[in-house]
């Protein structure tokens, strides 16, 4: 029944007997293409191929795409512009099923001919046209929708509709992006999962970030560095690489550079004081499982130390992830760091001052420099001669016996 109702319709269109195979698309072409068509009987052509359920017909839908493109100044009245759309619709997703890279230039030039920048554009026949470049899986338009998403997540609007429109051609600069697998186009993407879109596409946006690359490292880097960017969106872009697949060097790396960016943004915001301090804990713990990719790590360990130790309002379990982390690296330079403290807590310790601050430093980084398994002689000599001093208490001198017992002496 379906067959003699889709011939009919072609003798009605094209005048013509029809004595098509089944993949014999010259009949539709001619039926698309004739010039007296109207954009309701091309709608019943691409209706009708597209209900056959036909494969390896890009080439049909590419020449449909090519022929709409010329005849989009022809419309002008609203049915017209409703067949042009659902027209436009099933052109993209027969391309994207066939997979037909070919038409990606002809896509873009769709995206660009409804594009939501004008106010008659509700946005649909764009996001299709967006998705349908991703899924053809043309690389060279990664640049060019990654400009257009920075462009919407710079443009928002308190207006209903005109952000209902946005949002939808978002979604397909998203898909695009996600589905093209390309670096340049994780930024954006990124920017949009913290931007001014409604939670459903922001979600959207998180979702296809893990698609995108699965290691986002120099990317996410570059957004912690930037200066103009303030620590809600450092430690967002730090969380993003927490939840890539990327190998565990490269969350090293980027953990350093998180670390060093939360002591590098001067603010007296305390809710900015809050999220930094939480990236440079995050970051630390990160240091200490998986390593030391960057020697800028000991320099900010021993800052998290200091900067809180000389703080009226010591922040002690950055204190104790600093101590604790330089321990688990055990490395000459981790070690040389905690001898360090200790020094300086040994010269409190004997002139002053001297109060539970000190003391509660001093119970970490005993045994911090005890497990570091030093052989420094430096090391081994102060800790000796706490034990003996008439200065510490007993449980302070049994903290040195431990520390030495743990270096093998």
């Amino acid at each position: 029944m379906k067959r003699i109702i889709v011939f009919s319709l072609l003798l009605s269109l094209a005048g013509m007997t029809i004595f098509a195979q089944d993949t014999d698309m010259s009949y539709y072409t001619e039926a698309f293409n004739r010039m007296d068509a109207t954009f309701v009987r091309r709608l019943e052509v691409l209706e009708a191929v597209r209900d056959e359920n036909l494969s390896g017909i890009g080439e049909f839908y590419h020449n449909a795409l090519k022929v709409f493109l010329t005849r989009i100044p022809d419309i002008r009245t609203r049915p017209e512009t409703e067949a042009a759309e659902a027209s436009a619709k099933i052109i993209c997703q027969g391309l994207g099923d066939e997979a037909y890279i070919e038409a990606a230039p002809d896509l873009w030039l769709l995206a660009q001919s409804y594009d939501v920048a004008r106010d008659v554009n509700d946005g649909l026949v764009m996001q299709e046209a967006l998705v349908a470049i991703g899924r053809v899986g043309d690389k060279n338009y990664v640049p060019h929708i990654a400009l257009r998403l920075d462009d919407f997540n710079t443009a928002q609007s308190s207006d209903v509709e005109t952000r209902r429109r946005v949002q939808r051609a978002v979604v397909g600069t998203i898909s695009a992006l996600e589905a093209l697998h390309e670096i340049a186009g994780y930024r954006p993407v990124f920017f949009a999962t913290i931007g001014w879109y409604d939670p459903t596409i922001r979600a959207i946006a998180s979702a296809a970030l893990p698609n995108i690359v699965e290691d986002p490292g120099e990317v996410i880097s570059g957004i912690i560095q930037n200066n103009y960017n303030d620590p809600s969106v450092r430690i967002a872009a730090w969380q993003e690489m927490l939840r890539s697949r990327a190998p565990d060097s490269s969350k090293a790396k980027v953990a350093a550079v998180a670390l060093a960016a939360g002591w590098a943004y001067p603010t007296n915001d305390p809710h900015f004081q809050r999220l930094l301090r939480e990236m440079r804990m995050s970051a630390i713990d990160v240091i200490r499982e998986l390593g030391v990719e960057d020697d800028s790590v000991y320099a900010n360990l021993e800052r998290s130390y200091n900067n809180n130790f000389i703080s009226n309002a010591p922040y002690y379990d950055e204190i104790r992830k600093a101590v604790d982390t330089l321990a688990v690296i055990k490395t000459e330079e981790a070690a040389e760091i905690l001898l360090k403290f200790l020094r300086e807590l040994h010269t409190r310790r004997r002139s002053g001052p001297w109060g539970n601050k000190e003391r509660q430093a001093l119970q970490l980084v005993i045994p911090g420099l005890g497990a570091t398994g030093t052989h420094s002689v430096e090391a081994r000599g102060l800790l000796t001669t706490i034990t003996f001093s008439n200065d510490y208490t007993g449980a302070e001198q049994g903290w040195a016996r431990d520390a030495l017992r743990r270096l093998g002496q």
